[in-house]
């Protein structure tokens, strides 16, 4: 039996389960959550979908979870459009999804390239191992989240750093000529996205081998930085409802996988000392 299959086939997740799996077009998981819902989650998933990996330190520990992470069903480019207003949409308002940056509640069908609307912003930016919007890691929702075009360009392919000008239409967001420092809302959001793809991507299966480093202004690389900022950012911002919710609905609904740092941050420094 797989990971997954064993995984759903426990009365444990069954019973702390907030999202229902459904077949084609389905709504979205629901907003509350009962209480402790996460720690039996997470308990279930120690023992089964992690358990090749609790215990490991290091590069051991980053090895496990690049197998366990990497089962994973793969969705197309315009397929991302339908995920990202299941995944991101606003906890107050279900016909709304979230931007990123701004933290403004938009209509999920206020999507597509023109000023005002909303776009799917690759937080690895896409340039970063030259991957484009290829099926893997240019469809990967771990990473993609909706965003205001103006915003997402603004940032375009900056490395995360501390500092800079604040954005006059995104205010908490701050940049300068080689990096982009997000609202402390998501900064946690933005390093455990961020270090998902450096597990997930290790130069395996044709794309290049994502790794974070601690510099900014990696260009084409496939690099992005600066990691000594995006370990403070795990600690300080913690997985919240809202973090914690997508993690689950894309594992459930869409890609059959999980960021495993949302489960738990502790592991980034595991990993990254």
């Amino acid at each position: 039996m797989s990971r997954r299959l064993s995984f759903y086939a426990r009365p444990l997740l069954a019973a702390a389960a907030a999202v229902t799996v459904l077949s084609g077009t389905a709504a979205a998981a629901p907003v509350d959550t009962p209480p402790g819902r996460h720690t039996a989650l997470a308990a279930a998933l120690d023992d089964t979908y992690y358990q090749d990996a609790v215990g490991k330190t290091g590069a051991e520990l980053k090895a496990a979870l690049h197998t366990i992470i990497s089962d994973q069903t793969k969705l197309s480019y315009s397929q991302v459009w339908d995920a990202l207003k299941v995944t991101d949409e606003d906890p107050a308002d279900s016909s709304n999804v979230i931007l990123l940056y701004t933290g403004r509640s938009q209509s999920k069908n206020d999507n597509g390239g023109g000023s005002g609307q909303w776009n799917r912003e690759h937080v690895w930016a896409k340039s970063h191992g030259d991957f484009g919007t290829a099926t893997g890691p240019g469809t990967d929702i771990h990473h993609l989240r909706p965003e205001d075009v103006q915003v997402n360009s603004t940032r375009g392919n900056k490395d995360f750093d501390n500092g800079g000008s604040e954005l006059g239409d995104a205010p908490g967001n701050f940049t300068d000529g080689d990096s982009f420092e997000p609202r402390d809302e998501v900064k946690g959001d933005v390093a455990r996205m961020i270090l998902y793809m450096a597990v997930r991507y290790e130069g395996n299966d044709s794309f290049a081998d994502l790794e974070p480093n601690d510099q900014v202004d990696n260009g084409s690389a496939p690099k992005m930085g600066k990691l000594s900022v995006l370990k403070q950012w795990n600690q300080e911002d913690p997985p919240d409802s809202f973090e914690k919710r997508r993690n689950d609905v894309i594992f459930e609904r869409f890609q059959h996988n999980r960021n495993p740092f949302v489960d738990h941050p502790e592991w980034v420094g595991s990993i990254w000392q």
